[in-house]
């Protein structure tokens, strides 16, 4: 089975194009909700994480995900250190769910494969990109959080062009028409290589 990985930048709307794979039959996973659900499941995550970040880290048991996220935001190596407690989690979590699918291919939805230099564990990559002035304007339609916020988010991500270089297919997500064409069409290829 083929795993394809599907990432973007903050408000590029790499959700929206995961909905439309999965319309299509394609399973996917996404790896924000899943990290986000082993986070608040797994004991050796969450003893591992209070022990990077304090017992701050949960409230009544539940993830402080706004503690968490301030915590880390300016700090590089705490950053680090959380992506090292939950991505390996996520990645095996994410190995097995894909040996129970029948499809011929599945997607990982994930926004950070670039950065993390996790690339090569992918077959094909697809990144979906859109305009800064867009994709700020989707966060702060969907957040309510203020621009100039989403703007410093958007300047600690790897540039499109970076990324487009390392990227099999790219969905430019302006017009929903279009990119729902563009998600047909290469899930057609995909299904060629795939087979």
């Amino acid at each position: 089975m083929m795993i394809v990985g599907l990432t973007g930048g903050i408000g590029s709307g790499k959700s929206t194009v995961g909905r439309m794979f999965q319309k299509l039959g394609v399973p996917i996973y996404n790896s924000d909700i899943e990290a986000k659900k082993l986070m608040s499941s797994s004991k050796e995550i969450k003893k591992n994480i209070e022990a990077l970040l304090g017992k701050q880290s949960y409230l009544d048991g539940e993830l402080n995900r706004e503690y968490i996220a301030k915590a880390v935001f300016k700090d590089k190596k705490l950053l680090q250190d959380l992506n090292n407690i939950v991505h390996p989690a996520v990645r095996r979590h994410f190995i097995s769910w894909s040996k129970q699918q029948d499809a011929p291919y599945v997607i990982q939805e994930a926004a950070i494969i670039f950065e993390n230099g996790n690339n090569d564990f992918y077959d094909k990559i697809v990144l979906v990109t859109a305009p800064p002035d867009i994709r700020i304007q989707r966060v702060v339609d969907r957040d309510g959080v203020d621009a100039p916020k989403v703007k410093e988010r958007i300047n600690h991500q790897w540039p499109d062009s970076q990324k487009e270089r390392l990227s099999d297919f790219v969905i430019e997500n302006i017009s929903l028409e279009n990119t729902e064409r563009e998600v047909a069409e290469i899930h057609h290829k995909l299904l060629k290589i795939s087979t």
